[in-house]
């Protein structure tokens, strides 16, 4: 939904005041309040309403201003020329609302090309030489002013105290403005803190921030002990450069040094392939780097395209998607589960994070959103891992309008409009009618999931459409279904029909545990089931076990037992199994599944990212062996096995003392 001019005036405003709090903190007193991806994210909203609505900018905005004050300390340098800073972009459609804003200001602005180079993340400098000798070294600070930390940067091995080229013909005369990048490898970085963790003093947050703080050192000695390092990108000085990649060609000859990850590319294709290239391979990088710069290629339509504010129109910060961002919360839901407990969901102004389009996040139960004080229309940071569910994070209370409004569990479940009631003891509430519909449909989804049942092109859409079409209303109902009946849903044609069919028909055949884990019994999660059938053989006899013989079970607790005794007890569950074995399911003794005792008595924990199997593979291959698989790092374990980036278990394995294996060591264990 648009906004009023008014409303526009009242969020740009509290934009500003928010963002110039973040920016202080950060550049002016190297104490970051929050991410900078974050931050970022603050500025492009900021940015893109001052597009929308351009009689809103002024000249006091965060959009219009580089950096922070010098700081006290040192004495003032003044740059020749502004040192600018990059505008933001995140993804396809905002380079090409870039691309189209270059070439309304001047037609074919991009002619030339556009040059690419990694955007480090770390401290911007300008040098300057005076016949061929570096005189003065300084910060950006305000773009206009900086900090002279000459001292200090000549501690920096990258930097040459002397320039000369005999390709331009010997010494230099006259004086020579170079720009570049202060940066920290994570090696240092990590050297860095375990030295401060040894002598009880703080840890850095990341290289970025430490790289400034050293540069900013009064003691040139404490700077060189950082051992930074630096690479030079731009050149001030006319020396007969037409293009920005001869400037990287001359700043080579002269002695400096380069990034070599840098590409020349025709159009904004070869640029996102660029940008994706470095998403996948940063981190064989010894350097953080958050994004690509991307710029008109040609210095003299670049001048052309002149400055907006405090950024050169001919150049952008191509960025990463962030691992958090900033949202609004337009509405929280309730999401019933599996087990009829429900959890709000909040419904997000979609926003891009890890590479991903998010318009949802969890959050989680009553008690986090009060913790919180997340509120319907709030502005909200919004954090996303990998595959991790996106949740929320923190609540910018700055922004608030007064326009907000406070959350509160219904009363009646949304879908069967049946009481919903808190579990006694618990944060959770839970919907009473155990026929619930979202009950079931969330109850088959988890059945026909990766890591239950695995039923190859069955997934929640297709589960939606046959509930819908009054096909099935259990997990056992799709042993039932023929190719027919999917021929009458959408996307649905003869040969992914017949394939459909043969997916749900080829797993009639399943195994003790795998069964265990899909009926989606509460509290009993992969491991749990492996234990229940290990221990007791057959289905049957863990329906007709006390709750005692449960206990007894390895790893299973007075709430688990409980919980698997009462769901056999109900009479919905009971017929529930009568149906699949009517449908032909074949629940598959665990003695049947099991190839060898080779393993038996052993517990292993899995960590990391395998190269010749999924983690999924290995856990069944230990199991296969009589093996036993744990999630937890504890000292009952026998083996963490670790693959690539294995994580905090690791970590644990090795206070604990635990063996730990390779991926090569365990393929030869298997063998």
């Amino acid at each position: 939904m648009t906004m009023t001019l008014k409303e526009a005036r009242e969020r740009i405003e509290k934009l500003k005041e928010l963002i110039n709090k973040y920016r202080s903190s950060r550049l002016n007193f190297d104490r970051p309040l929050i991410s900078e991806s974050v931050e970022d994210s603050l500025k492009k909203e900021l940015f893109d309403l001052e597009q929308e609505f351009p009689g809103l900018i002024t000249p006091d905005s965060p959009t219009q201003r580089v950096g922070g004050r010098p700081l006290k300390e040192f004495p003032k340098v003044s740059h020749p020329y502004p040192m600018l800073s990059f505008n933001d972009a995140f993804d396809v459609a905002d380079m090409e609302a870039w691309q189209d804003r270059l070439r309304r200001m001047v037609v074919n602005a991009d002619q030339g090309g556009y040059f690419c180079e990694l955007k480090i993340d770390g401290l911007a400098i300008e040098l300057l030489y005076r016949d061929g000798f570096l005189v003065s070294g300084s910060t950006r600070g305000n773009g206009v002013v900086g900090e002279d930390v000459t001292q200090n940067l000549k501690t920096v091995k990258d930097i040459p105290l002397f320039v000369m080229s005999k390709e331009i013909g010997g010494k230099l005369k006259g004086d020579i403005i170079v720009r570049g990048e202060i940066f920290m490898a994570r090696k240092v970085f990590q050297e860095v803190n375990r030295e401060q963790e040894k002598k009880g003093l703080k840890i850095y947050a990341n290289p970025r921030n430490l790289a400034a703080g050293s540069v900013r050192q009064l003691d040139p000695a404490i700077t060189a002990l950082r051992k930074l390092n630096s690479y030079a990108y731009a050149l001030k000085s006319d020396l007969g450069q037409k293009t920005h990649d001869q400037e990287h060609l001359i700043l080579e000859t002269l002695g400096f040094k380069i990034n070599p990850h840098t590409r020349l590319c025709p159009a904004l294709k070869e640029v996102h392939e660029f940008k994706d290239k470095w998403g996948k391979e940063r981190i064989k990088l010894d350097y953080e780097i958050d994004g690509i710069v991307v710029q008109v290629n040609d210095n003299r339509m670049f001048e052309r395209l002149g400055v907006i504010g405090k950024s050169p129109r001919g150049a952008v910060a191509y960025k990463f998607s962030p691992k958090e961002a900033e949202t609004v919360v337009k509405n929280i839901i309730t999401q019933v589960g599996r087990t009829g407990t429900l959890t709000p969901v909040a419904v997000l102004k979609p926003v891009q994070i890890g590479g991903v389009m998010v318009s949802r996040a969890t959050l989680h139960n009553l008690d986090e959103i009060r913790r919180l004080d997340v509120r319907i229309g709030d502005t909200v940071i919004v954090g996303r891992a990998g595959d991790v569910i996106p949740d929320v994070k923190k609540v910018l209370i700055d922004l608030r309008t007064g326009k907000e409004k406070k959350f509160h569990m219904p009363r009646k479940c949304l879908v069967c409009r049946e009481p919903i009631e808190k579990v006694p003891g618990q944060v959770a509430y839970r919907c009473v009618n155990k026929d619930c519909p979202a009950i079931r449909r969330e109850a088959i989804y988890h059945f026909v999931s990766k890591k239950a049942l695995d039923i190859d092109g069955i997934g929640p859409k297709v589960i939606d459409q046959l509930m819908d079409a009054g096909l099935i209303q259990d997990a056992a109902q799709l042993f039932e279904l023929k190719r027919e009946d999917l021929l009458n849903l959408e996307r649905f044609a003869d040969k992914s029909a017949e394939n459909a069919i043969n997916a749900i028909q080829h797993k009639k055949k399943v195994s003790l545990s795998k069964f265990i884990y899909a009926l989606g019994i509460p509290h009993v999660g992969e491991e749990t089931g492996f234990v229940l059938a290990r221990r007791f053989k057959k289905l049957g006899n863990i329906a007709k076990s006390s709750l005692e013989e449960l206990q007894n079970a390895p790893d299973v607790g007075p709430i688990v037992a409980q919980s698997i005794l009462g769901w056999f007890q109900k009479t919905y569950c009971r017929e529930l199994i009568k149906k699949f074995k009517k449908a032909g399911v074949q629940i598959l003794d665990e003695k049947t599944t099991k190839k060898s005792s080779k393993l038996e008595g052993k517990t292993f924990v899995i960590t990391g990212t395998f190269e010749s199997m999924s983690r999924e593979e290995a856990k069944q291959k230990i199991r296969q062996l009589g093996g036993d698989v744990s999630s937890d790092v504890s000292k009952n374990a026998d083996y963490v096995v670790a693959g690539l980036k294995p994580g905090s278990k690791y970590e644990k394995a090795g206070k604990l003392g635990i063996k730990m294996i390779s991926e090569k060591e365990f393929l030869a264990m298997i063998k």
